[in-house]
């Protein structure tokens, strides 16, 4: 699978990534930083890349609609310092072959996935 990391994420998220044997880049290695909400998906939907963030914004489907990108995967962490999202992350990363991706949007909480397609 091919993400897209957020500047909101540690670049430790898109190394998990390729170590589990996927293409991850971040928005920084891009130099998209500071980009639009709007600018990251249209990137994200040309390159076929699913987006990972912590910006809620994505999690509106009237402005993204899941069926429009290779997925989605907004994380809604009570904590988001660095040690806590790679925690909870490494958690997620054991989903992403069990559950459908493509043309979804993943709410990511603490102890639970909800999955909208």
């Amino acid at each position: 699978m091919k993400f897209k990391i957020d500047e909101n994420l540690p670049v430790e998220v898109a190394e998990l990534l390729r170590q589990a044997g996927h293409e991850a880049s971040t928005v920084l290695e891009q130099d998209l930083g500071s980009s639009s909400d709007s600018d990251i998906a249209l990137v994200c939907q040309r390159d076929g890349r699913i987006l990972i963030t912590l910006d809620t914004d994505f999690a509106d489907i009237r402005s993204y609609p899941p069926a429009q990108f290779s997925g989605l995967i907004v994380l809604r962490l009570k904590q988001q310092d660095k040690h806590y999202v790679l925690e909870v992350f490494s958690r997620l990363m054991r989903a992403l072959s069990d559950e459908p991706l493509e043309r979804h949007l993943w709410i990511v909480e603490e102890n639970q996935i909800r999955i909208r397609g």
